[in-house]
């Protein structure tokens, strides 16, 4: 069984514990314990979150666990010694030591992340580069892995950062059907961004919203602005007025985002030729592909395929 300590401190965010619910599932699929979660504190007792509750936590002080889980809060803010002084030991104790959202500061605190690559959440990234400048932040990702230490993106990525760990310890099958029976859309790997290109054209009407869904799960076909605007019911000319009104994007431009973000998870995480990967994604042929590739990331498919193979191969020590 695999024992897992979440470190939490006053005004630690509730989302956190989120990540308690792949563990659990992980138990109920398996139909056997695989973990085991005790959810601690500098002394034991109460701990208020930042939305007003409480949750009964035990000392660390003499715990023993195989992973700890360090848990952030809204705004990074410096931590006590005595927890400063805990996570700076636990990677001589524990088998792995990991971070959801700022919890990556109190990493930083402990001196943890010197040398090492690491995350938080998006807005708190160039914070957490200032502060420890012998990290190597990567401010797009949704995790981390780097010699033990495991440091996640905010909010709901303390999910991904939990199948993560349930991938690495007891395979991809059972990462995979933890994360549908916990209905998560997407089980993202920890290489993926941190955005969402239909986030970032925020569509707001349902019109909108469902050409740009049909568009995602419809990459392979040519997807002219007609498809588009039957899909959302309207005429091309009221459509295109629209989309651009919604999304300050032509309908070709905003179809070409949804690619690049299709084909990067796929050059990324999985072993598919480009050809194929651009034949799936839409792109037609991999020259098309490789000068979106460029205008968008500066970088050819071949290259971002190199760096994530490195990564992988550096996260699995």
């Amino acid at each position: 069984m695999i024992k897992i300590g979440l470190l939490v401190q006053p005004s630690f965010q509730v989302l956190s514990l989120a990540c308690m619910s792949v563990f659990e599932m992980a138990n109920y699929t398996a139909e056997e314990e695989l973990y085991e979660i005790r959810i601690v504190s500098e002394e034991g007792g109460p701990v208020r979150a930042s939305v007003g509750a409480t949750v009964e936590t035990a000392p660390f002080a003499r715990a023993r666990f195989d992973t700890l889980i360090v848990v952030g809060i809204p705004q990074p803010a410096p931590s006590s010694p005595g927890v400063v002084s805990y996570v700076r030991k636990s990677l001589d104790r524990f088998r792995r030591v990991t971070s959801i959202c700022t919890g990556a500061f109190i990493l930083g605190e402990a001196g943890l992340l010197d040398g090492r690559r690491a995350t938080t959440h998006w807005k708190y990234a160039r914070d957490l580069a200032r502060l420890y400048p012998n990290a190597q932040v990567e401010e797009d990702r949704i995790f981390i892995i780097d010699d033990g230490v495991w440091t996640s993106a905010g909010m709901t990525a303390g999910i991904d950062l939990a199948l993560g760990m349930v991938e690495k310890d007891f395979g991809l099958d059972l990462a995979r059907e933890v994360a549908r029976k916990m209905v998560v859309y997407h089980r993202r790997a920890g290489g993926q961004s941190q955005h969402s290109a239909l986030l970032d054209m925020d569509a707001k009407s349902d019109r909108i919203q469902s050409a740009l869904a049909y568009a995602k799960r419809n990459l392979r076909k040519p997807l002219s602005v007609e498809d588009l605007a039957e899909a959302a019911h309207l005429s091309p000319r009221q459509f295109s007025r629209a989309f651009r009104a919604e999304t300050g994007k032509s309908p070709a431009k905003a179809v070409e985002h949804l690619r690049l973000e299709a084909a990067r998870v796929m050059i990324e995480q999985s072993h598919h030729p480009i050809d194929v990967v651009a034949t799936e994604t839409g792109f037609a042929d991999r020259e098309r592909m490789r000068r979106a590739f460029l205008r968008a990331f500066g970088q050819p498919p071949q290259v971002l395929r190199r760096v994530a193979r490195m990564e992988t191969v550096g996260g699995a020590a």
